[in-house]
Parts: C-alpha cells; sequence; structure tokens
C-alpha cells in the first residue's frame, strides 16, 4: 500500500466532513483490500470521540472563565439538557449510537460525541457508544461502497 494512499485514508476518516463516507471508498478504489480499509479507516474514526471529549474538556475549562461563554453555555446548553433529558435518560446508548451509526451528512463520530458532550452524557459510556456507532458504519458504508464500486468498475480507469 503506497503511503501517500495511507496518509489520505486517515485524512479523510478523522475529518469531521467525509469521515467513513470518504474515507473507505476512497481505500477500496484505490486498491485497498476491502478488510484493511475497513479496519484502518473506522479505527482511525473511532478515536475522534475521545480527542473530542477531551478537546471539548480542556478548552470549556478556559473559555467558562469567559462571562458571556459562561452566559451563554448556562443558558443555552442548560435549558437544552434539561428540555432533552427524558429522552437522554430512555434511549441514551443505543439512541446515540444508531445516530453515529447512520452515515450521512451530519451524524457521525464528531456530531455524536459533541451532542453527547453538551448533553452531558457520561464519558465512557458515550465513547463507547461512539465507537460502537462508527463499527456499525463502517460495515455499511463499507459493503455499500465494495458492492458499488464492483458493479461500476467498468467506468473506472484501468491502469
Amino acid at each position: 500500500m503506497q503511503p501517500h494512499i495511507l496518509f489520505w485514508g486517515a485524512l479523510l476518516s478523522v475529518l469531521p466532513i467525509s469521515e467513513l463516507r470518504g474515507a473507505i471508498p476512497f481505500m477500496l478504489a484505490n486498491k485497498a483490500p476491502v478488510l484493511f480499509a475497513f479496519l484502518y479507516c473506522t479505527a482511525l474514526n473511532a478515536l475522534v470521540a475521545p480527542i473530542v471529549y477531551i478537546f471539548l474538556s480542556s478548552v470549556h475549562k478556559l473559555l467558562y472563565r469567559i462571562t458571556w461563554y459562561r452566559n451563554f453555555f448556562e443558558r443555552f446548553v442548560e435549558k437544552t439538557r434539561r428540555k432533552v433529558k427524558k429522552e437522554i435518560d430512555k434511549y441514551g446508548f443505543w439512541g446515540l449510537m444508531i445516530f453515529v451509526a447512520i452515515p450521512l451528512p451530519m451524524t457521525g463520530a464528531y456530531s455524536g460525541a459533541l451532542g453527547a458532550w453538551i448533553l452531558g452524557m457520561d464519558t465512557k459510556r458515550s465513547i463507547l457508544s461512539v465507537a460502537a456507532g462508527v463499527l456499525i458504519a463502517g460495515v455499511v458504508v463499507t459493503a455499500v461502497a465494495w458492492f458499488g464500486i464492483g458493479a461500476f468498475s467498468f467506468l473506472l480507469k484501468k491502469v
């Protein structure tokens, strides 16, 4: 496997817009073995949740010292938490996992981790839930990309 393919696959896996939806098809289109593409991209994308939590926790502590941020956070975030507390308590882990598992724009590891953090969900359970959702999304994207690339292989240029 060429280093630049690995680099771009890794970058696409951790970018908020592309995540698995861009990384796995890219790897498969560049002749990466299916299992390798799935494992490589899914593992990298699963690392997003703990990194987001660490970043948000540290940045939040710094910003919370600023009055306008603290006021905004307390009004907006606390209001949001109160509104959805019942649903979060009911669906929590499974709801977050399903949200992340749906491979559509704005439903990946970044959105899941950010939403879980804003809603005050348990960190360890949220990270596990996001990772499980990433795993499911990885299976879905790999299957669609693998069969899709195979179905349209006559359109790909042979090198």
